[in-house]
């Protein structure tokens, strides 16, 4: 069951919520970049919790920010990835960063589900 309720990880369609039976105790993850600026961490958080969201979350779900290194964004991308979790991955175009990852969005799900994901990860302060 798990987030495929959610969002399909290929072709980023929504799927119907009202079959998610199991909605509570969600958390929505993001980790950035932890080389950018304040305003830059916050502006790429934003961006990848609005793209890994379906929208109406339920309320009490659990909002999560992180932060982390290049590297460690990578090896959290390639993990998704082979797990098949949802996810949205965040690139700049812009000069300096020239395609960099930074930053990823998860699709929400329960907390236990993905919390092993993150649970080296400081929150960003």
């Amino acid at each position: 069951k798990r987030t495929e309720k959610w969002l399909q990880l290929l072709d980023h369609e929504l799927v119907d919520l009202a079959a998610a039976a199991d909605l509570a105790n969600l958390a929505h993850y993001c980790v950035v970049h932890n080389g950018l600026t304040r305003g830059q961490m916050a502006a790429q958080i934003v961006h990848a919790a609005g793209e890994s969201s379906p929208g109406e979350l339920p309320e009490g779900t659990i909002a999560v920010a992180l932060s982390a290194t290049p590297q460690q964004l990578y090896q959290l991308e390639q993990r998704l990835i082979k797990d098949k979790i949802p996810h949205k991955a965040i690139r700049e175009p812009d000069e300096p960063w020239h395609g960099a990852l930074v930053a990823i969005g998860v699709c929400p799900d329960r907390k236990e589900n993905l919390r092993k994901y993150f649970s080296q990860l400081p929150l960003v302060r």
